[in-house]
């Protein structure tokens, strides 16, 4: 039997979801114009005053929020309200090392946990479950979110974050874990060491798992499902809307279903901007409409997706999501974090490279793997292999400073990596995804 968290809004009429869109988009673009003086530049130079959005059919008239948005006006000029209203904030790295800051109200926190409660829920998750929340803690959304949510449903919450990953096999075992939220990835990893520990499916108590944070695929998902013999689950999120919990996937795992009550998608053209007819394949767009420290309007996420309103077997009447299949800009996802060819640019330039480099990204026994082959400058050329060391090490140290992950470091002879005539191939992502 479906269950719902919140039944009455998760199965609303289309009717009632757009009464419920309509009435907050309006009062939201008016609290962001009267409060964010950097978003009513935007409408200003666009000739959109709030009397001008009337109900979701206005939205197209609205500007658009993009990464470079939020670098711009960091750290408070995206701020919707007195910064002694905000009680956290959460973070993720930006394109180039600026971070993107998101600021949250009580208020927020409680839908956000809201949200998140909603996707435990369609796991069939209950008052009964032990839900083990194995994301990051800290200023990644992941744990967090999760955590909040697994506390509204009234889980037992085994906060264990990531690592550490004997006494997280060690928790799943002893307290009888029926619930896995983390990285699909370290989903996989868990399962192999299990695995190697003699556990069989049938001896994992574990029933269900909400894996996001990074791109996996079917085949990926049917060997997680089979080695800890789960059913496994999608979600997606993320900082700048809240993090995870904007959508999540049902029983039938047919699409993600986005929280229309607080978030409103559009598909657009991701070169001309213009709003693409309901099942097209486009860059996705989200406004948050009833967010208060952090309201984005209009902002750009950059994944490549589409929207399908089907009917849903799981009863849920919110429009779906198909799993990103890639993105409209160059941001990798490797361990669940956000890594910008353009960040590590910044290392190495910072340190006397040429912007010669190479990105060579993998998955290794479940776990991705970075690897940045750097030419060296004629100058620095050397074959005294000490000195090769120290100045990789320099730079591994100065990766782990930007990205927040340990990349691998080759430097390389000089012209030894390929140019190109066009746009220069600087990302190799062999990962089966």
């Amino acid at each position: 039997m479906e269950r719902y968290y919140q039944e009455e809004i998760e199965c609303a009429s289309r009717e009632t979801i757009r009464n419920i869109q309509n009435e907050k988009l309006v009062k939201q673009v008016r609290h962001v114009w009267d409060n964010v003086p950097y978003y009513r530049k935007k409408m200003e130079e666009k000739g959109v005053t709030p009397d001008d959005i009337q109900s979701i059919d206005d939205l197209y008239k609205l500007p658009f929020l993009s990464k470079n948005d939020l670098r711009t006006a960091y750290p408070y000029g995206l701020l919707g309200t007195d910064l002694k209203n905000c009680v956290r904030i959460q973070s993720t790295s930006g394109t180039t090392g600026k971070r993107v800051v998101a600021f949250y109200t009580q208020h927020d926190i409680d839908l956000w946990e809201e949200c998140c409660a909603r996707a435990i829920t369609a796991t069939g998750g209950t008052n009964e479950d032990v839900c083990q929340i194995s994301y990051g803690y800290g200023l990644f959304t992941g744990g967090p979110g999760l955590n909040g949510g697994s506390h509204k449903v009234g889980c037992l919450t085994i906060p264990t974050s990531s690592g550490n990953t004997d006494r997280q096999i060690m928790f799943i075992m002893d307290l009888q874990a029926t619930i896995l939220c983390c990285t699909p990835s370290y989903a996989a990893y868990l399962g192999e060491r299990m695995k190697e520990l003699g556990y069989g499916p049938d001896d994992i108590p574990l029933k269900a798992g909400i894996f996001g944070a990074e791109a996996w695929s079917e085949e990926m998902r049917r060997d997680i499902e089979a080695t800890l013999g789960i059913k496994a689950y999608d979600i997606y999120g993320l900082t700048e809307l809240s993090g995870p919990g904007v959508a999540f996937e049902c029983s039938a795992q047919q699409g993600m279903h986005i929280n229309e009550d607080h978030f409103i998608a559009e598909i657009v053209d991701p070169d001309t901007l213009e709003v693409l007819p309901e099942g097209s394949e486009g860059e996705l767009v989200f406004t948050a409409i009833d967010k208060e420290a952090f309201p984005m309007i209009r902002y750009r996420t950059r994944d490549i997706c589409r929207l399908t309103r089907e009917k849903c077997s799981c009863g849920r009447t919110h429009v779906r999501m198909a799993k990103p299949k890639g993105r409209s800009d160059d941001m990798l996802i490797i361990r669940g974090v956000n890594v910008f060819p353009s960040q590590i640019e910044t290392v190495l330039l910072n340190n006397g490279y040429a912007a010669n480099y190479q990105i060579i990204v993998d998955r290794v026994n479940n776990t991705d793997t970075l690897d940045v082959q750097v030419e060296m400058t004629p100058e620095m050329f050397t074959d005294n292999v000490g000195e090769i060391a120290d100045r990789q090490r320099v730079l591994v140290d100065g990766l782990k400073s930007m990205l927040g992950l340990k990349a691998k470091v080759t430097l390389v002879a000089p012209k030894s990596i390929t140019r190109s005539e066009g746009k220069a191939v600087r990302v190799i992502d062999k990962r089966k995804i």
